[in-house]
C-alpha cells in the first residue's frame, strides 16, 4: 500500500504569516525581484475581504537533521509554490518591503476605502482624499489603537457613521482570520517526486528545476550564510549581463556590498564580453560539478541537507561542509582570472562570439573542466589544449545535448578517477574513430540549418587558422563575424531557385560562406561558371571585378582557405550536388585537421 506523501491543512493567513516572520516558513524568493505587478496584490487583498478563496501554496519540509551533541534539530518549510502570494501578504498587511526588477527595496501599499469597500494602489490622488485608509498595513499594526483610528477618521469625514466605518474596518482585520490551503510534502520524499507532484498540482504547467530546489535550499539556510550566498549566485548572474548593475547593489545593498563575494565580482563593472553569461543554474551546475565531482544537482540539495549518502541519515556536519565547499566552488567560478583565462581559451579555439557557440552546456563543462584541471595542478599549457579540445569534441558529437545531467555526472567520475589524458584518449578512440570523420561527420554537413553547431566549427576553424573570406584579398574571417558580416551563398540563391531548387537544397550549408556584402552584390545571381570566369580574367590583368584578388595562385589559396574544390570553375546548376558532396568532404578535412591542432 501506497503511504501517503503529503498532508494538507487549512491555517489562518494570521498563522502563516507568523511563520514567516518567525522563520519557520522560508520563502526561497525573499531576494529576489518580486515578478507580480501592485494591482496584482490589490486583487489578493479584495480577494481575501470578500472570502473568495485564494489556493493552496506547498511547503516541503526539510529533513531534521542531527547536530553535534547528538540532538536532533527540526527542520524548517520551504515554501516551494506560492511565493508570490505570501510575498504580496507580508507586503500589503505586514507593510514588509519587496525587491523589484532593479533589486531595489520598494513598499507597495494597498489603500482601502471603507464606504466604498474598495482597495487601490496607493497613489497622489488617494493621498489627498480623507476618505481613503492610505496604508492598509497600519490597520494590522499590533501597536495600532483602532478607536483612536476611527475616531480620527470620522474626524477628518463628518459626514460619516462611525459604526459603519468601525463594521468596514473590522471587516478588514478579519482578513488575518482567513484560511488559506497549505499542502506540506514529506521531507523524505526526494526531489525528483517533489517536483511531479509540483508540476501536477500547478496549473500554470510551470516546470521547477533542480537548480530551483538547490537555491531554494541556500536561500533558506541562515547557520551558513546561505541568503548571502543565494545573493552573490543572483548578483553575479545579473551583473555579466547589465553591469551597469554594479552601482545598483552599492547604492541599494550595502550590507552585500561589504562582503568578499562583491569583491570577487567587482571586476564585472567593466566587463562587456557577451561570450559566457551563465544564469543561476549554469553557475551552481558547474561550481557543483567541480568542486564535488558529482553531476546530479538532486545530489546537491541532499548535501546541503547534510545527507549522508552511506548511513542515509541526516547531519549538521554535512550541511556545513557542503556549504563551505559549495561557497569555494562559487568563488573559484566568479574568480576575474580564472573567468577571463577560460574566455581566452574559448575564443583562442576560434569561437570568437556568442552566436558561435549554441550549447551552454557544452560551455559549461568546459569551465568545470578548466577549474578541476588547474586546481589538480596540470601544466597551463596543457590545460589550455585540453579545455579547447573537450570542447570541440562536445559540439561535434553533441555529447551534452540529451541527458546533460548524467553525462556530466559520468564524465566528471571518470576524470576523478582516470585522469583527464587517458579518458580523453579513450573517449577520442570512441566517438572519434574514421567513421565518424570519413561518415558521420559529413553526414552532418548535409543540413540547410545555418545554426547548426557542426557549421559554427567549421567557421571557428577558419577564425583559428586567421582564412580569409570568399574571394576576399585581405579581409578575414574573422573580421567578418565580428563585424556582422552575412553568410552568403557561393551558387546565389536567386540562380538556383530561378532553376527549380527549394529551400532546403539551395540553404545548405555547405553552400555556404563568408564573404563581403559588396563581392556578393556584385555576383548577383551569376553561375558560378560565369562569374569564375570573370575572376580568372581578373586575375590576368583584367580590372578587379570582384574584390583584390588579383592573381590564380591567390585565388586558388582562397578557395582552399574555404573549402571550395577548383571544379567550381565550370560549374551550372547542374553540378551542384557534386558541389555539396566535394565540399562537404574539404570542409569535413578541415575540421579533422582543427580538432588535431587545438
Amino acid at each position: 500500500m501506497q503511504t501517503q506523501k503529503y498532508s494538507v491543512n487549512q491555517y489562518l493567513i494570521e498563522t502563516v504569516l507568523a511563520w514567516v516572520k518567525s522563520g519557520e516558513i522560508a520563502i526561497p524568493e525573499i531576494q529576489r525581484p518580486f515578478v507580480w505587478d501592485a494591482s496584482k496584490v490589490r486583487d489578493l487583498m479584495d480577494s481575501l475581504y470578500q472570502g473568495y478563496p485564494i489556493g493552496y501554496i506547498i511547503t516541503w519540509k526539510n529533513p531534521n537533521i542531527r547536530l553535534k551533541d547528538g540532538t536532533i534539530s527540526e527542520g524548517k518549510k520551504i515554501l516551494i509554490d506560492g511565493q508570490q502570494r505570501v510575498t504580496a501578504l507580508t507586503a500589503a498587511i505586514l507593510g514588509e518591503y519587496v525587491i523589484n526588477n532593479e533589486y531595489k527595496k520598494v513598499r507597495i501599499k494597498i489603500s482601502f476605502h471603507p464606504i466604498e469597500q474598495r482597495f487601490e494602489v496607493f497613489n497622489t490622488a488617494i493621498e489627498k482624499d480623507n476618505k481613503w485608509i492610505p496604508d492598509i498595513s497600519q490597520i494590522f499594526s499590533q501597536d495600532i489603537n483602532i478607536i483612536k483610528f476611527i475616531n480620527q477618521y470620522c474626524r477628518n469625514n463628518p459626514d460619516v457613521d462611525p459604526e459603519l466605518i468601525y463594521e468596514r474596518i473590522e471587516s478588514l482585520r478579519k482578513i488575518m482570520h482567513k484560511q488559506i490551503g497549505l499542502i506540506e510534502l514529506s521531507s523524505d520524499l526526494d526531489i525528483e517526486t517533489v517536483t511531479e507532484i509540483f508540476i501536477r498540482i500547478n496549473s500554470k504547467g510551470v516546470v521547477l528545476s533542480q537548480a530551483d530546489f538547490a537555491m531554494s535550499k541556500i536561500a533558506a539556510n541562515e547557520s551558513y550564510g546561505g541568503s548571502t550566498l543565494r545573493k552573490c549566485i543572483d548578483y553575479f548572474c545579473h551583473l555579466t549581463v547589465s553591469p551597469e548593475f554594479y552601482y545598483h547593489i552599492t547604492d541599494y545593498d550595502k550590507d552585500f556590498a561589504e562582503t568578499e563575494y562583491f569583491k570577487k565580482m567587482s571586476w564585472l563593472k567593466n566587463e562587456h564580453d557577451d561570450i559566457y553569461d551563465p544564469d543561476y543554474t549554469d553557475l551552481l551546475r558547474v561550481a557543483f560539478t567541480y568542486k564535488f565531482s558529482r553531476g546530479k544537482l538532486a545530489d546537491l540539495v541532499s548535501l546541503l541537507s547534510g545527507r549522508n549518502f552511506e548511513t542515509r541519515t541526516y547531519e549538521e556536519d554535512i550541511a556545513r561542509e557542503s556549504f563551505e565547499k559549495l561557497s569555494k566552488g562559487i568563488i573559484d567560478f566568479i574568480n576575474e582570472n580564472n573567468f577571463k583565462k577560460f574566455i581566452m581559451i574559448i575564443k583562442s579555439a576560434g569561437f570568437i562570439t556568442s552566436h558561435m557557440i549554441r550549447s551552454k552546456n557544452a560551455l559549461n563543462f568546459a569551465y568545470i573542466l578548466y577549474l578541476t584541471l588547474r586546481s589538480n595542478g596540470y601544466n597551463p599549457a596543457e590545460i589550455e589544449s585540453y579545455v579547447r579540445k573537450w570542447f570541440v569534441l562536445s559540439i561535434l558529437t553533441g555529447r551534452y545535448s540529451g541527458s546533460p545531467e548524467s553525462m556530466f555526472d559520468y564524465d566528471i567520475r571518470n576524470i576523478a578517477s582516470r585522469g583527464f589524458n587517458e579518458y580523453l584518449k579513450s573517449i577520442e578512440s570512441a566517438e572519434l574513430s574514421e567513421a565518424f570523420w570519413n561518415v558521420a561527420l559529413i553526414q552532418e554537413l548535409d543540413t540547410s540549418s545555418s545554426a547548426s553547431p557542426i557549421f559554427n566549427v567549421f567557421l571557428a576553424a577558419q577564425v583559428k587558422n586567421n582564412e580569409k573570406g570568399f574571394l576576399s584579398k585581405d579581409i578575414t574571417v574573422s573580421e567578418l563575424i565580428f563585424n556582422l558580416g552575412d553568410i552568403h551563398h557561393i551558387f546565389p540563391k536567386d540562380y538556383l531557385r530561378k532553376n527549380g531548387m527549394k529551400r532546403s537544397q539551395y540553404n545548405q550549408i555547405a553552400n555556404y560562406v563568408y564573404m563581403q556584402s559588396e563581392i556578393n552584390i556584385k555576383i548577383g545571381n551569376k553561375a558560378p561558371k560565369e562569374y569564375f570566369a570573370d575572376l580568372i580574367q581578373q586575375c590576368s590583368g583584367g580590372g578587379l571585378k570582384y574584390g583584390g584578388i588579383n592573381s590564380l595562385e591567390e585565388l586558388k589559396e582562397n578557395l582552399g582557405m574555404n573549402c571550395i574544390p577548383e571544379s567550381i570553375f565550370t560549374m551550372t546548376f547542374e553540378n551542384y550536388e557534386k558541389f555539396l558532396e566535394q565540399r562537404r568532404l574539404l570542409m569535413a578535412k578541415k575540421i579533422r585537421d582543427y580538432y588535431y591542432t587545438l
